[in-house]
């Protein structure tokens, strides 16, 4: 699963699809956001928010309006014209349930390339009010590569498209955006300690409840 930089082509496309989606957020679940500054403008980084809904993607989409890339289940690619649409969007099929090891590679060739990666720590959609146990694929995608996490709390989307839901609601959307989390050092030897992962793990799980239950409250879901 080879990653490029990004051609012309493929950033206009990604320009304008980006504007298309900002605009259906805007008007549709009066998306605002909060802490815009704390996102990097150049360079790599993992953007790390809470995962409750689809949705989520594409407020993603809205905080920043350089390309990104974002992992999705590997159903999304099943078909031929999704696959093709989905790639050239900067998707990253990814096997749910097992660590797939072909993906991270393929999210760390990204961010080597100095392109910004989403990645969900919970894992899949989860439900309510409280951030689920993180999986420690994102602190660790973001320390082989050497790069800044910065975690990300959405409120509202849970009941803008709810799991199991074919529509969408419009209701409001708050996302609040926080400081960058260094990545864990390398050891001498190179190696990511696995310590170091955990306790980076455990600081961004407890960043992103604070996101969370501001993004709630903005949302107008206490």
């Amino acid at each position: 699963m080879p990653v490029r930089r990004s051609g012309r082509l493929q950033l206009a496309w990604w320009s304008f699809a980006r504007g298309v989606v900002e605009l259906f957020c805007r008007v549709v679940w009066r998306v605002r956001i909060d802490g815009k500054e704390h996102i990097p403008v150049t360079g790599a980084f993992v953007l790390a928010p809470v995962h409750r809904s689809y949705v989520d993607t594409l407020v993603c989409g809205c905080l920043l309006r350089r390309r990104i890339r974002f992992m999705g289940k590997e159903e999304l690619w099943a078909r031929r014209w999704s696959a093709r649409l989905f790639d050239s969007l900067g998707g990253i099929p990814v096997r749910r349930g097992t660590p797939d090891r072909e993906a991270l590679r393929a999210a760390e060739d990204a961010l080597a390339a100095g392109e910004p990666v989403v990645l969900y720590p919970e894992g899949t959609r989860q439900s309510g009010p409280v951030v689920q146990p993180l999986f420690e694929g994102a602190v660790f995608v973001a320390a082989r590569v050497g790069v800044p996490i910065v975690p990300v709390g959405i409120g509202g989307s849970e009941w803008a498209m709810p799991r199991g839901s074919r529509g969408i609601r419009a209701v409001r959307i708050a996302a609040v955006v926080g400081a960058p989390i260094p990545p864990p050092a390398r050891s001498e030897s190179g190696r990511v300690p696995r310590r170091a992962v955990a306790e980076a793990s455990e600081q961004l799980h407890t960043e992103l409840q604070r996101l969370f239950d501001q993004a709630r409250r903005e949302a107008g879901r206490p």
